[in-house]
């Protein structure tokens, strides 16, 4: 059975179009088990339209996580990368948030602390490189992040923006008048 793409998801066609875009190979795309088992390996949630994307075919690169080839380990610290730079900046630049309360004193509670709050963050799944969808299962229309560190801007409203800004020549913005959606914890560093 097909799934129900939510209003306004990217079409499997329109995937396939946009990765025609990319200036790297791409290979068959990831079966709906495929996909289900990645999630369940790794312990995160495409987001509708990141499936749909990967459905359509799977860009290989230095860049591109090899979902279905890739080496398990390097797949994990991609994932952990967001979380990780914000404790890079806890432990050695003093980042600390007012709403976390006072900050602990020395650098190792500093870090334990900011790892409990960060816990209940949505994950943010790579796409290319360090830019990053949340992995919101079912959703579409979040905004491609790039991020390191605490240092976090949009790169496209979603996806769709996404792949057309970055790699779409003469692309247009896809981006609605108002914005980018916002990502719980996340979207409070872009501003």
């Amino acid at each position: 059975m097909t799934p129900v793409q939510p209003a306004g998801a990217l079409t499997p066609e329109e995937a396939r179009h946009l990765q025609e875009n990319l200036r790297e190979p791409v290979r068959p795309g990831l079966s709906e088990t495929e996909l289900d088992d990645v999630e369940r390996r790794f312990g995160f949630r495409f987001a509708a339209d990141h499936r749909t994307f990967l459905a359509a075919g799977v860009p290989i690169g230095d860049r591109w996580p090899d979902w279905r080839c890739g080496n398990p380990e390097q797949l994990r610290k991609r994932l952990a990368w967001p979380v990780d730079g914000v404790l890079y900046d806890v432990e050695h630049n003093g980042f600390w948030l007012p709403d976390w309360g006072t900050r602990p004193v020395g650098p190792e509670d500093a870090v334990r602390e900011a790892r409990r709050r960060l816990a209940d963050v949505p994950q943010l799944v790579p796409v290319c490189g360090h830019r990053y969808l949340p992995g919101l299962a079912d959703t579409v229309g979040y905004p491609v992040l790039s991020v390191y560190q605490t240092d976090i801007i949009v790169y496209g409203s979603d996806l769709r923006d996404y792949l057309h800004r970055e790699f779409a020549t003469g692309g247009i913005s896809t981006a609605p008048p108002d914005g980018p959606r916002y990502i719980p914890f996340w979207s409070r560093f872009i501003d």
